[in-house]
């Protein structure tokens, strides 16, 4: 472990912005908040945008409604794992993760309330119902390939950057997306989908998403170095994940 490295995986310098409260633990960054609030809001949106599905021109492909939106909760999972760590980002999933089946319990609740009075509010609320009565279950298969997904993908990141010694942040980042969206999309569609749509559309669907996906997160690469970059200057830290457990379960961190 080199020698600049202080408080077990986090090198850290005189800009540090985190503070300390009186009992000495360190706080949570503006910065972080930020990023862990947009993560959860885009965690639940995609989840909303799930059961739209749209054809890709005149192909074969078509893709769902979150394809618009999800891709950008792995680029946030990269930059939380490149600057604060695996175990700081497993906090953050597990946020999204109770925020979103959050949502769930309460659009199935709603789902289920008496039809209103006036005849042209019955048709509304219908389509609310036919609308938000999926999402209980598209959030559960979301949640459990959510948890792999993300889990997969900071742990390919924060591996990878021990071993490079945190060079190619834009090649492991796509390398940890790959992996991520891979297991999320294997996991979510079957059980999302089955049933209601052929097994062969399901799996276009998956290899349709992985791909545009991995595109997207390709794309906007320079970008996301950018971020991490200055990220890492504002906060003055650079985590690398020396002697952790990569246990999804286990988010207490020091």
């Amino acid at each position: 472990m080199p020698a600049a490295s202080v408080l077990g995986t986090t090198i850290k310098t005189s800009k540090m912005s985190e503070k300390t409260s009186s009992s000495g633990q360190q706080g949570l960054s503006v910065t972080f908040v930020v990023l862990a609030v947009t993560f959860c809001v885009c965690l639940i949106t995609s989840n909303l945008f799930v059961p739209r599905l749209w054809r890709v021109g005149n192909t074969w492909m078509q893709l769902s409604g979150a394809v618009v939106i999800f891709p950008i909760s792995y680029i946030i999972n990269d930059l939380l794992t490149e600057v604060y760590g695996y175990r700081k980002a497993m906090k953050v999933i597990w946020m999204g993760f109770a925020m979103s089946a959050f949502v769930a319990l309460a659009a199935g609740l709603v789902s289920i309330l008496p039809a209103p009075i006036d005849p042209e509010n019955i048709v509304v609320a219908d389509s609310f119902n036919h609308l938000f009565g999926l999402i209980p279950r598209t959030t559960a298969a979301s949640l459990l390939a959510f948890i792999l997904g993300s889990h997969m993908n900071a742990w390919v990141l924060s591996t990878m950057k021990i071993a490079t010694k945190g060079k190619g942040f834009g090649w492991r980042a796509v390398a940890s997306s790959i992996v991520g969206e891979l297991s999320d999309s294997v996991i979510f569609y079957p059980l999302a989908f089955i049933g209601s749509m052929p097994f062969k559309t399901i799996l276009s669907i998956i290899v349709t998403q992985v791909t545009v996906k991995t595109l997207y997160e390709v794309i906007i690469l320079p970008v996301t170095a950018m971020i991490s970059r200055k990220l890492k200057a504002k906060e003055g830290i650079d985590t690398f994940d020396y002697d952790i457990k990569y246990n999804p379960f286990k988010i207490k961190t020091e």
